[in-house]
């Protein structure tokens, strides 16, 4: 009888993780391609804050650069990434968006996207993900402060290569009030871009059109609201 009861006891079990295993597999094949769009068109729209469609013809996400691996740890990325290239009609690039990390918040690396023009300039920086102190560093956010927002148009040569710090180290960007380490490593990172542009400008700005971004149709996607800080 215990024998027999023991079969009947695996047995059982060993449909319930059948069944189980099964039900997961569905759940992930029906939601996989769900999500993969969510996360498509929320990547989609942090590239458009930064270039309005109005800049560009092309698909962002999938007409992109691969930053070479020797330049990973100079960009913050442990496990690399692409360079968004923006092109007008005729197909010359007009700008392109970098991702890089700055890995000395203070609470921690900060993710986020720099948009820099085909002349050098700072096209928006956008913070995509951090854990800094909310109500202090927090305001890296175009959300919480328009602080963000005063990379616009900035370069290497405005308002100078030294002058790429906070006021506090004596440069040209403000600092948040009882916050300085934040702003001062966004800062640092920036400029980190703007010095990688810079040296490889001629092979980012002649990149040929991706294979994806040929094969790849483009999901529509909503233009973003424009921030009330950008009025300002």
């Amino acid at each position: 009888m215990l024998t027999r009861s023991i079969g009947m006891n695996a047995t059982v079990l060993a449909l319930f993780a059948l069944v189980t295993a099964g039900t997961l597999a569905v759940t992930q094949i029906t939601t996989k391609e769900p999500i993969e769009r969510a996360i498509r068109e929320a990547s989609a729209r942090a590239l458009l804050e930064i270039l309005p469609i109005d800049r560009h013809s092309n698909d962002l996400l999938v007409d992109t650069y691969p930053i070479p691996k020797q330049y990973w740890a100079m960009l913050g990325l442990k496990q690399g990434g692409d360079i968004n290239l923006a092109r007008q009609s005729d197909g010359a690039i007009d700008a392109v968006i970098v991702p890089t990390v700055a890995p000395d918040g203070y609470s921690g690396p900060i993710q986020m996207l720099v948009g820099v023009n085909r002349d050098g300039s700072i096209a928006g920086v956008r913070i995509t993900n951090h854990a800094e102190t909310p109500g202090l560093g927090d305001k890296v956010e175009v959300k919480k402060s328009d602080w963000v927002l005063s990379f616009n148009g900035k370069s290497l040569d405005n308002p100078g290569r030294d002058m790429w710090k906070v006021q506090k180290d004596g440069g040209a960007f403000d600092q948040f009030t009882g916050a300085t380490i934040t702003p001062r490593a966004v800062v640092k990172q920036v400029r980190t871009v703007l010095d990688f542009v810079a040296e490889h400008q001629n092979a980012i700005f002649s990149a040929p059109v991706s294979k994806r971004a040929v094969e790849v149709e483009p999901p529509p996607v909503e233009q973003p609201q424009q921030d009330q800080g950008e009025n300002n």
